[in-house]
């Protein structure tokens, strides 16, 4: 299995130089890996791609719009 620091990480044109994003790569397997680029001492978080999917077709969708505050 590859590790995931060996992965292809990519982000968002939106993230700022200085972090501000959550990366993702795509694994061997199957799997999407997830991590916080700005604090790379937490453990990617690793979902198959079905669940992968359904977070974007909920994003694209706008279902996880903030609440007003």
């Amino acid at each position: 299995m590859t590790s995931l620091d060996d992965l292809d990480w990519f982000k968002a044109t939106a993230s700022s130089a200085n972090g501000g994003c959550l990366e993702v790569a795509f694994m061997d397997d199957g799997r999407v890996a997830l991590r916080d680029n700005e604090d790379l001492t937490n453990p990617p978080f690793v979902v198959s791609r079905h669940v992968w999917a359904c977070f974007l077709d909920g994003a694209a969708k706008g279902e996880f719009t903030p609440p007003a505050t």
